[in-house]
């Protein structure tokens, strides 16, 4: 089954910020991210279901190397990104649908 990641605006908003603040404290860093994001968004796509709930339906996945997680929905064979924020501030994506 081929599903498809959608990723709400304010999600891709988290990603760039992320990537940028990354870049900004070393060269290539920033792309580091965006590879490891990549490599998790690739397993929830893989199994999603294997996340442990976080919140209602929201699930979590949490990257390697990077203090950050993906919040998603499984939505029939899509998956929606709610968030992609540091593990540390869980109440920043919580409002988010």
């Amino acid at each position: 089954m081929t599903r498809e990641v959608r990723f709400r605006p304010e999600a891709e908003a988290d990603v760039l910020e992320t990537r940028d603040w990354y870049d900004g404290r070393q060269s290539g860093l920033g792309a580091a991210f965006r590879r490891a994001l990549d490599e998790t968004v690739e397993r929830i796509t893989n199994n999603p279901l294997q996340f442990q709930q976080v919140r209602g339906e929201t699930r979590r996945a949490i990257l390697r190397r990077f203090p950050y997680a993906v919040y998603f929905r499984v939505a029939g064979d899509d998956i929606l990104v709610l968030a992609v924020h540091g593990r540390q501030h869980p109440r920043r994506w919580q409002s988010r649908q």
